[in-house]
């Protein structure tokens, strides 16, 4: 296995140590804190895996599928447990995991038909929003409560937009399905 795929699965490794951060109180006040680093540094270790998959000639069959199934499983987790903590409206969440399932049975089609759908900038800006507003949420600090609710309206807008963007571009391979 190799220094990417080895990344990937420690960031599906750091998932249950993250959610009992979110969701246990066992580290006396400083949980959320901890939850917090754990999801930043997963948050890198996607950054990083990639960049050195692709600088280094190591994208494998096996990183192109555990690499966007981690991201996603990353994700849910943390907003599920926002949900749990009433940090985020439960309807916001069902948008955006409505959102990863429609755009990965359209790469799945996509595959089908021989066509690799590649992300979009409108999906990694997406995903960038996405990354800072749970981080907010998971900070939970009183004076970025208008930031923290700007940003998951923006984040929401891009979910929508980026999947709208998936959808126009690639329904060829729809018609094809």
């Amino acid at each position: 296995m190799n220094l990417p795929n080895k990344l990937t699965m420690l960031r599906v490794v750091m998932i249950p140590f993250f959610v009992v951060f979110m969701l246990v109180p066992i580290a006396g006040g400083t949980d959320k804190w901890i939850a917090l680093a754990l999801f930043i540094a997963a948050s890198l270790t996607d950054m990083l895996d990639g960049h050195i998959a692709r600088k280094y000639h190591l994208v494998t069959n096996f990183g192109k599928f555990m690499d966007p199934l981690a991201d996603k499983l990353l994700v849910c987790s943390a907003l599920i447990c926002l949900v749990d903590l009433g940090r985020i409206p439960s309807w916001v969440v069902i948008v955006i995991i409505a959102r990863e399932f429609i755009i990965s049975g359209f790469r799945l089609i996509a595959s089908d038909n021989g066509v690799v759908i590649a992300a979009s900038y409108w999906g990694k800006f997406k995903t960038t929003f996405q990354m800072v507003m749970i981080c907010l949420m998971i900070a939970d600090l009183e004076p970025l409560r208008l930031l923290t609710a700007a940003v998951m309206w923006i984040a929401l807008a891009l979910t929508v937009v980026s999947l709208v963007d998936y959808l126009v571009k690639n329904k060829s391979v729809m018609k094809e399905g």
